[in-house]
């Protein structure tokens, strides 16, 4: 019988990544004897016709040989590489007639799939603002920084903002492609692909020289989302290949997270939509994402709050004295007792209260403002 990772290498030729019907093949019958059953010219279900053609011209052992020689390697379920969170895509739901674990994955680069440390993908448009890039390298460099890997496709956009920032907060991050892992899709990308390969990983389906598709893409999109604990989305329109990758997050039970954009930003649409359906979690900052992403109490985000003021502590008769000292002109305790409402006793208690806080200050001719207050 063949080897199980050389049958799974072959199968991946013989299909497109994320096909159910091989998917399921391999279920029932295993790699191996699935391969072997179509070597021997057996016709399971109308696949042997399928494939036949292409069956003659498939040579998995040289596929492997050639790899090695360019530092390129193939992990299939089972290895100690394999990273287990990708098994969860067999009982997801699948989407657009695509779906299942992947049969293998081919791997460029020293980052080992298996020791992604919290990964998080950060996923958008290609057509994106400069805001949106602004925020996806933000995120991408405060996930890094907080020990998180990110996960994104490379693309132009948001993708291409969220490896920069990560690398940027000198962490690590792994792109996914829909082609071979030895080509730079765009082309305008190769520096930083093979910066990924140098330092991180590259990571695709499809074996070393295929070139992309509209299919793979999609099929593609559920390895990214798969790989990470969550997703975030930095701008999508309503017809956002992100959402495609959103709407896997979901099926696999992941937090799925949205930035929010300008109320009139089209670019945002798709986004505020998953947010204001309830799909997904409105974020705006890498703690925010961490909280989601993290085991439970391991990562607590704390609402953002104003810069404390000194006013912000004085009691109630304290602001009504406060509001009433002159800023320039001195006045007399009396006067200010008026104007505050309150007895020129506790007026004149108040006041020294506040002077020893820096608020007001005692002048020959009365009481006005300090510095400290008008700031404050």
């Amino acid at each position: 019988m063949t080897d199980e990772r050389i049958a799974r290498l072959a199968l991946s030729r013989l299909g497109e990544p994320g096909g159910l019907r091989m998917a399921h093949m391999i279920d029932d019958l295993g790699a191996a004897r699935l391969y072997d059953e179509l070597l021997a010219g057996r016709d399971l279900h109308g696949l042997r016709g399928e494939v036949a053609g292409r069956l003659a011209d498939i040579h998995p052992e040289r596929d492997l040989e050639r790899a090695a020689r360019r530092g390129i390697r193939w992990i299939v379920p089972g290895d100690a590489e394999w990273p287990l969170p990708l098994d969860d895509l067999d009982i997801a739901e699948p989407l657009q007639q695509l779906g299942g674990t992947p049969l293998g994955l081919w791997v460029r680069g020293p980052l080992r799939l298996d020791t992604l440390s919290a990964p998080v993908a950060v996923v958008g448009s290609r057509s994106a603002t400069t805001y949106g890039t602004d925020v996806a390298a933000e995120l991408g460099a405060g996930l890094a920084r907080a020990g998180s890997t990110v996960i994104s496709g490379a693309a132009f956009g948001i993708d291409q903002a969220a490896h920069r920032g990560a690398l940027a907060g000198d962490g690590t991050t792994v792109a996914v492609l829909a082609c071979g892992v030895d080509r730079a899709y765009p082309a305008a990308h190769r520096r930083l692909l093979d910066h990924l390969a140098e330092r991180c990983a590259i990571v695709s389906e499809l074996a070393p020289g295929c070139a992309p598709t509209r299919v793979r893409f999609l099929s593609r999109n559920r390895v990214i989302a798969a790989l990470s604990r969550g997703t975030v989305v930095v701008e999508a329109a309503v017809r956002s290949g992100a959402l495609n990758t959103a709407s896997w997050t979901s099926r696999l039970h992941r937090p799925l997270m949205g930035v929010p954009g300008p109320v009139t930003s089209a670019p945002s649409e798709g986004v505020h939509q998953l947010i204001r359906s309830g799909a997904a979690t409105l974020v705006t900052r890498a703690d925010d994402v961490l909280e989601l992403t993290g085991a439970i109490g391991e990562q607590v985000s704390e609402p953002a709050r104003a810069p404390t003021r000194p006013r912000d502590s004085l009691t109630r008769p304290q602001q009504q004295v406060l509001e009433a000292v002159p800023l320039v002109r001195p006045a007399a305790p009396d006067s200010i007792a008026r104007t505050a409402g309150l007895g020129v006793a506790q007026v004149r208690s108040e006041l020294v209260g506040l002077a020893g806080r820096g608020l007001v200050e005692q002048l020959p001719t009365g009481w006005r403002l300090a510095e400290a207050a008008g700031h404050g």
